[in-house]
């Protein structure tokens, strides 16, 4: 398997425990802008872009959830850390289960948001990616996408971060991107739930209808050994909908005291 040099940035001091933060499909690592300062004062903080997305090379298809993992597995070597938590949301927490089923020596703590073990039926992820190399880019699909990313009401209040977020996720490289959707079609890290020991908190979003919690929180929350469920009022994109409830949840799965 050859792994990828992501695009990374490192923030924080040397000897603060490290964090890893990990991406939704079709969106870069200034998604987490709205946490880092918080945690930048507490953990030596490791923001990274997807293989296929954001500034990060595109290698050619097929990728595969493992080789996502394999990626951060490599950028922890290269930055020289031998455990870390772990941070994801969407695809970015599909690859914090896969590490922590099968890397769980490098995992602390693991944040699983608005994710899935399992995403049925294979034949949307084919389509979609099929829409976008046909049309050679991601702009095909982004106003359908981020309309499940955000409430209405959030998206209708702010229209500027919604404008943003289209144009990151119209930006996307379309080959990488592709290759990422036909990875979710063949993804089933359900048999992965139980063997997983590390600590584990599940966000959902409450109006998230790209992955209910009732259906996907749940079944990971359920299946990992001691991991807990919580709630925030939001869609798809929690982190970004309501940072400051999130950004708490993170600090106390984390032991870190209550952020000022």
């Amino acid at each position: 398997m050859t792994t990828c040099e992501v695009t990374y940035r490192i923030q924080g001091e040397a000897g603060d425990p490290p964090l890893v933060l990990s991406n939704s499909l079709g969106t870069d690592m200034s998604m987490w802008n709205p946490q880092a300062p918080a945690l930048t004062q507490r953990f030596r903080l490791v923001r990274y872009d997807h293989r296929g997305q954001g500034a990060s090379p595109v290698p050619p298809g097929p990728y595969e959830i493992a080789d996502l993992g394999h990626d951060v597995i490599a950028l922890l070597d290269r930055l020289e850390l031998e455990r870390a938590s772990f941070c994801g949301v969407s695809i970015g927490g599909m690859v914090g289960i896969w590490l922590a089923a099968h890397a769980p020596q490098r995992i602390d703590r693991l944040v699983v948001c608005c994710s899935s073990p399992h995403m049925p039926p294979p034949s949307r992820w084919h389509e979609r990616a099929a829409a976008v190399r046909s049309a050679g880019s991601v702009e095909v699909i982004a106003d359908a996408v981020v309309q499940n990313w955000l409430t209405p009401e959030f998206a209708q209040a702010n229209p500027g971060a919604r404008a943003r977020l289209r144009a990151m996720l119209a930006a996307s490289p379309p080959a990488g991107y592709a290759a990422s959707c036909e990875a979710l079609a063949r993804m089933d890290l359900r048999p992965d739930l139980p063997r997983i020991d590390t600590p584990t908190l599940v966000i959902g979003g409450e109006r998230d209808n790209s992955t209910p919690p009732a259906d996907h929180g749940a079944l990971i929350a359920e299946g990992i050994p001691g991991a807990r469920l919580e709630l925030v009022a939001a869609a798809h994109l929690a982190n970004l909908e309501q940072p400051a409830a999130v950004l708490d949840l993170i600090l106390g799965h984390l032991d870190v005291k209550e952020h000022e």
